[in-house]
């Protein structure tokens, strides 16, 4: 049996993942998980999940008990968790240096980034994204000038320190070549791009660095993983299986109170 990867391209993570096996050549059978259709990953199986959870977000046990997506099967053996996917990956494939590099102060960079990003360009990013296109749709009302200041301004300061801190006036994020860092960056960064906020429009060094990685993984790949994120502002609330529209309804109120 071969590799299988488990992906929604809507999901950042995912999208780093198949942009990575492709770009990389690394063979892998892509097994479409259509979170907003509330599909399970094992199909064909009876439900495994518990009253009331959202089929996309907590099914298919066998492949990832953790419930979400990315997940991988490479065999009998199965992995959770995005960054730990994309290093096997890097490892098992023996990938070029630049993406993960053996150098220790190269790499300790490359991971000192992959730790800050979660709650920072991708809380931020993912918060904005959430707010413009799904809670409007969930509310019937219309987004508050106020909230959708706030939220951006939220996604500005940690874009600000992306910049300042780890981006400097290099090339990429390491230096002079990509890293894995830089692809998780630009597939974060693109999530609040596909809510109709072009974060990169007055920021050109920003949009200088995403031109680099565009170009260095190759720009037909990017388009064509980011497809379905960049029409993602025309959403409607019949395109999302009830039960997961009911669970981003509970965490964006709750956000929101």
């Amino acid at each position: 049996m071969g590799l299988e990867l488990y992906l929604d391209l809507l999901s950042q993570p995912c999208r780093a993942l198949y942009i990575f096996a492709r770009t990389n050549n690394i063979p892998f059978e892509f097994k479409h998980v259509e979170l907003m259709k509330g599909e399970w990953w094992r199909r064909g199986e009876p439900p495994r999940n518990p009253p009331g959870a959202p089929r996309g977000v907590l099914g298919a046990g066998k492949v990832n008990m953790l419930m979400k997506v990315p997940a991988l099967k490479d065999g009998s053996f199965t992995l959770a968790e995005s960054i730990a996917i994309l290093l096997y990956l890097a490892r098992k494939f023996k990938t070029p240096d630049h993406w993960y590099p053996a150098d220790l102060q190269k790499r300790a960079k490359v991971d000192e980034y992959l730790s800050w990003q979660h709650v920072n360009i991708r809380g931020k990013g993912s918060k904005l994204f959430l707010t413009k296109v799904l809670l409007p749709l969930l509310t019937g009302q219309p987004l508050s000038p106020e909230k959708l200041e706030g939220v951006t301004e939220e996604l500005n300061v940690v874009l600000k320190q992306f910049e300042e801190k780890f981006l400097q006036d290099k090339p990429f994020i390491v230096g002079n070549e990509i890293s894995l860092a830089d692809l998780v960056a630009l597939v974060e960064l693109m999530q609040p791009v596909g809510a109709g906020y072009n974060l990169f429009e007055e920021r050109p060094k920003l949009a200088e660095w995403r031109s680099r990685v565009e170009e260095a993984v190759g720009k037909q790949l990017c388009q064509e993983a980011h497809e379905g994120i960049l029409n993602a502002k025309n959403l409607t609330a019949d395109k999302i299986a009830p039960e997961l529209l009911e669970h981003f309804k509970h965490q964006l109120l709750k956000q929101s109170s």
